[in-house]
């Protein structure tokens, strides 16, 4: 079975595909669907499958079927996995108090203006320094690389925060995603993308309606938590 995991390829066409990419990303729909339901087991579950994929995008260096090594891809596996553990322990936190009160990790808020100036300097930041990074690595289109790297980031960090804004950044980053990895000839991540695109507006709806539920309720709400 690890030999298979790690080693083993798909035949598809005229090509191959990683085994590892199909179920990296199988973890990564995984997480997205707990996330649209607000579960704290989405933290660890993206986590593996962060580890999955990190190996997966270095595939030129690890002779691999891909020949593009796209470093961005790659990087924002570690930073996911950093970011991961924050807001794992920050949701298993909000469970422990019970704030949402249905048995969720919380009641999701808007991130406020000043939330929106957070995000907004850390993706003028991420983009300052990931893209000349990534430009002098060699990495594949480092342009569309550095903001699916900053944008993945702040995504993941206002889904930690619990802020709804987050699933409107990841349609920004699938947007740009989806033609990159097509480019790149990364096929199943570019049919994640698109999968992800959908549960984006699935969860940002879902994420609304708890919300109007809690307000309706005189529940708490996560807003502009500090």
């Amino acid at each position: 079975m690890l030999d298979w995991l790690l080693e083993g390829t798909i035949a598809v066409g005229g090509g191959t595909l990683l085994v590892r990419e199909i179920v990296g990303n199988g973890f990564g729909i995984a997480s997205a669907l707990l996330g649209s339901r607000r579960s704290v087991a989405a933290w660890p579950v993206g986590i593996v499958g962060n580890l999955i994929l990190f190996t997966v995008f270095v595939g030129g260096v690890l002779s691999k079927p891909q020949v593009h090594d796209l470093w961005g891809q790659a990087g924002r596996q570690v930073f996911f996995m950093a970011v991961s553990v924050y807001g794992w322990q920050r949701w298993r936190q909000r469970r422990a108090r019970q704030e949402a009160g249905d048995g969720s990790a919380l009641v999701p808020g808007w991130a406020g203006r000043r939330g929106l100036v957070e995000l907004a300097l850390l993706g003028v930041v991420g983009m300052l320094v990931f893209y000349p990074t990534l430009r002098a690595l060699g990495s594949w289109g480092p342009l569309g690389d550095a903001w699916i790297l900053t944008g993945s980031i702040l995504a993941t960090y206002g889904m930690a925060r619990g802020w709804i804004e987050f699933w409107i950044i990841w349609i920004a980053v699938d947007a740009v995603g989806v033609p990159l990895l097509v480019r790149a000839e990364y096929y199943p991540s570019a049919a994640l993308y698109l999968l992800y695109g959908a549960f984006c507006v699935y969860g940002f709806v879902a994420w609304l309606r708890a919300r109007r539920r809690a307000l309706a309720a005189g529940g708490r709400t996560s807003e502009v938590t500090a």
